[in-house]
């Protein structure tokens, strides 16, 4: 692929909703000159001041924490610290990570009570309201913000309000849409909020970061029952990094130090700049699908600002279709899993993803594909983008 590649002058473009194209200096972040983080003071200090950072990004003014491993760990994490055996979990699903966060509460003895919708509609207050008033002894509940396998963004502001009337602990993913999306934890009443690197940051998978309440806090350390894990456990880092100033395990110092560069990057940008860019470019993307025939997954209103899924065409091989796009044009793009597997593509334009040059690389290199799997296209994917652009 490499050699075909460099005869057209072309490199590889990442266009899936995380992992996403890295920054070049974020990149030579990741070269600095390692240190020992458990015995450095100035890495220390890094550390909180872009736990600082992280709560600009989230929100909040309450304890950030980043934890050592793919934004997936802050999920388990959360629910490990949180759930304990027998504890009813209401968990929306609405979507695939929706799911997997009731199997995380069965993990540690939870009993989840499913919230379910169709994965092309959100979820609203009063459906939330209804599960309460018929299991009054809920107190957590788990929301996906964007669900990236379906292009779904779930109204947390909307949801979280009958929880927080409750004394409900809310726990929300936000993983792939910090940064893209207006978040607004503390002004929401959001108790747990989990991010990844990976996403809109555009920095290299391999840490989680969350915000935890002080209510959280509350139910973590005054549980009755031990905490069944030492690595997904948030106590160690309540117990010794909030109040000692020592990490419970050895940071991921390089990872960290890349972190830090992508935070820097969104901020000089600005969070409301990089809404706006997001959201301009979502609505850029779906418009040059439409116009091409396309069909947008998500309900009209539902559809989030960081990655846009789209039906596959009948009769095309999904997965023959992206090898084809990543091997000859150098563009990988992602499908779907679980009940949506083979039916939708999803294009991630988020972060370093989300700038009009990319989407452009993109479009010419699925129209050439298009062609070659005589899909019949209404237009032109990359004229309707570009046309869109220059109206907007």
């Amino acid at each position: 692929m490499r050699d075909k590649l460099q005869k057209i002058g072309y490199e590889r473009l990442l266009m899936t909703p995380g992992p996403t194209m890295v920054d070049e200096r974020v990149r030579a972040a990741l070269a600095r000159p390692a240190t020992n983080p458990d015995l450095d003071p100035d890495f220390a200090a890094l550390y909180r001041d872009l736990c600082g950072r992280l709560a600009q990004v989230i929100g909040t003014d309450h304890d950030v924490l980043i934890l050592s491993g793919e934004g997936l760990l802050g999920l388990e994490a959360a629910v490990c610290s949180l759930v304990e055996p027998g504890m009813k979990v209401l968990c929306i699903a609405n979507g695939h990570f929706g799911e997997g966060f009731g199997r995380f509460v069965e993990i540690y003895g939870g009993q989840p009570v499913y919230l379910r919708g169709a994965y092309d509609h959100v979820i609203g207050a009063d459906d939330v309201e209804a599960v309460l008033k018929e299991h009054p002894d809920i107190r957590v509940a788990t929301i996906v913000h964007c669900e990236t396998p379906s292009g779904l963004l779930n109204p947390v502001a909307e949801i979280v309000e009958p929880l927080k009337a409750r004394g409900i602990i809310s726990i929300v993913d936000a993983v792939s849409s910090l940064g893209g999306e207006p978040f607004k934890a503390d002004e929401w009443g959001v108790d747990v909020v989990l991010g990844g690197s990976q996403k809109v940051l555009s920095a290299p998978p391999g840490l989680a970061f969350l915000s935890v309440s002080p209510q959280a806090w509350e139910m973590i350390t005054t549980r009755k029952t031990a905490i069944s894990s030492y690595y997904c456990s948030l106590l160690p880092w309540h117990d010794m990094w909030l109040k000692d100033g020592v990490f419970p395990y050895t940071p991921s110092i390089s990872d960290i130090y890349a972190l830090d560069a992508a935070v820097n990057l969104l901020l000089e940008e600005g969070l409301d700049q990089s809404c706006a860019r997001h959201f301009r470019i979502a609505e850029a993307t779906r418009n040059a699908l439409q116009a091409a025939g396309l069909d947008i997954y998500p309900q009209p209103g539902a559809e989030a600002n960081t990655v846009t899924a789209f039906r596959i065409p009948p009769g095309i091989d999904d997965a023959l279709f992206r090898q084809r796009l990543w091997e000859d044009q150098g563009v990988m793009i992602a499908g779907s899993w679980g009940a949506l597997a083979g039916k939708i593509w999803r294009i991630g334009h988020m972060g370093v993803n989300c700038h009009p040059e990319h989407l452009m690389r993109f479009f010419v290199a699925f129209e050439r594909t298009a062609k070659e799997f005589n899909i019949p296209l209404t237009g032109s994917v990359a004229q309707a983008f570009v046309a869109f652009l220059c109206e907007s």
